[in-house]
């Protein structure tokens, strides 16, 4: 896929590539595409020039846009491995992972490096911190280089010295997921794994030329540009985000559910086809999407291990009366199992090779419990590791969170409060929309409430769910400890409804 996005961008070097949007939503071309093949040879002559090995390691911490895209296809080129590094971490979380990924330079944006005299406000106001420069090795500056960053990237090598293009499978990316400062973990996607996953994606999407894509992700961004689509990074202000999609009138659209709450709520309006995913995307937003505007409204299961695995359109997530999340057929090349103790795990070409440090392994553990309905698609029962039990019941949230999703309701999570017995009381947080009246929220949620039978909640909080992480998914261990504080005084009273 990285090969034929190289050959396009070469064959039409005069096409938009990538798009960017004012603030008032006028659209402007950032790079064409013959500028992003020049400057990704730019990028690999001057990474060959400094005697990277193949098969080297090169950090990269450089804000989505032309620049990522054009050390990623450099990276490719060369064949290196890319270690994706995420400035938002913290220093002590990039500290243990430029330990594990030993990259043999890092590449970093001014604004990633922040890290002295006036750059240090910028930072801060960015919530980006990086580690002193002298405990990352060497580090060399992408883009305008501001004071107190490392030394530029020298790009001014020429071209003529660039070595052919590595044609072979081998490391191409690596992913930090979960672990903790000691034990960091990352992913290791291979350049025929990473090939496969795109693939995936173009069949799934089949992005037609000339017409835009808005998303801000690597597996979204390569096979759109692949296809001859100019591509548009989503804006951060959701104002400014629906500005933009009624400018672009994109063919097709990924967003996070975040993201499409907080465009629905400046009353966005959609285009084409619509997707989601990262973070679960209730029957409810999807309709919401459609009924704004959008063709289709997909829900994506995806993993960092295995990207994307299935995908459910509105019509039959709204149609679906099990209980569960339905998120869909697996995709094709996909196999799907769950193992002795329920949880799903995934197999095929788009699974990731090994984690970091450990041996290859075929088959990729999703933290979920599933099941399978008469058509083979995969129904989520809630994750493995967020059962709460109580009285000697073990609930599974992912098999009632669905069901909550009234009119009127934004987020829904069930969380576990200790009781202070060694039991757990199971708590329903609910955020309603914006606009809703609570009131109507309460007595909607009452007949699904009722339904859950033994595993009806011992009490409801509206109240807005904290989020985290990238994709700004509910963090379960804070709204636990919201539910926690919220409801401890009242648990003594009642046993119902807490306001």
């Amino acid at each position: 896929m990285l090969d034929a996005l190289a050959h396009t961008l070469r064959s039409h070097p005069d096409r938009p590539a990538v798009l960017g949007t004012t603030r008032t939503g006028a659209v402007r071309t950032k790079a064409t595409c013959g500028e992003l093949a020049d400057l990704a040879d730019r990028y690999a002559a001057a990474l060959h020039a400094r005697g990277v090995p193949r098969g080297g390691t090169v950090g990269v911490a450089v804000r989505p846009g032309p620049r990522a895209l054009a050390v990623m296809l450099a990276v490719h080129r060369l064949g290196l491995r890319a270690a994706v590094l995420d400035p938002a971490a913290g220093p002590d979380v990039l500290r243990a992972r430029l330990a594990l990924a030993r990259p043999d330079v890092v590449l970093a944006d001014a604004t990633a490096q922040a890290v002295a005299g006036w750059a240090r406000p910028l930072a801060r106001r960015a919530r980006l911190a990086l580690p002193d420069l002298a405990e990352l090795g060497p580090v060399a500056t992408v883009g305008r280089r501001l004071p107190g960053c490392a030394p530029a990237l020298d790009t001014g090598v020429g071209t003529a010295v660039l070595p052919r293009p590595v044609d072979e499978d081998g490391d191409a990316v690596i992913v930090f997921t979960s672990g903790t400062t000691s034990r960091p973990r990352a992913v290791v996607h291979t350049r025929s794994s990473l090939a496969a996953g795109m693939a995936t994606v173009t069949g799934l999407v089949r992005p037609e030329p000339g017409r835009p894509v808005l998303g801000g992700t690597f597996f979204v961004l390569v096979p759109s540009l692949a296809s001859g689509a100019p591509v548009a990074l989503p804006a951060r202000s959701p104002r400014v985000l629906a500005r933009q999609l009624r400018r672009l009138a994109p063919q097709a659209t990924y967003l996070t559910p975040p993201q499409l709450r907080a465009a629905l709520a400046e009353e966005a309006r959609f285009t084409g086809r619509v997707w989601t995913g990262s973070a679960p995307a209730s029957a409810d937003l999807l309709t919401r999407v459609k009924a704004a505007g959008a063709d289709e409204a997909w829900g994506v299961y995806a993993l960092t291990e295995l990207f994307p695995a299935a995908a459910v359109e509105q019509a039959d997530k709204a149609a679906f009366g099990g209980e569960g999340d339905l998120v869909g057929a697996p995709l094709p090349g996909v196999e799907a199992k769950t193992d002795a103790t329920g949880e799903l795990v995934l197999s095929g070409p788009a699974a990731r090779d090994r984690y970091l440090g450990e041996d290859p392994a075929p088959w990729v553990g999703t933290g979920d419990r599933a099941r399978f309905d008469a058509d083979g698609r995969i129904v989520l029962e809630g994750r493995c590791k967020d059962m709460v039990l109580r009285r000697a019941e073990n609930i599974y949230p992912g098999l009632y969170e669905p069901a909550l999703h009234v009119p009127g309701v934004e987020l829904a999570v069930l969380v576990g409060v200790p009781a202070g017995d060694g039991d757990e009381r199971l708590v329903a947080v609910v955020q309603p929309r914006r606009e809703a009246d609570h009131g109507r929220v309460r007595a909607a949620l009452a007949a699904p409430l009722e339904r859950m039978g033994a595993a009806r909640p011992d009490a409801l909080l509206l109240a807005d769910i904290p989020l985290s992480g990238r994709s700004s998914k509910p963090d379960r261990a804070a709204t636990a400890r919201l539910a926690a504080a919220r409801t401890r005084d009242a648990a003594r009273r009642t046993r119902g409804t807490v306001r």
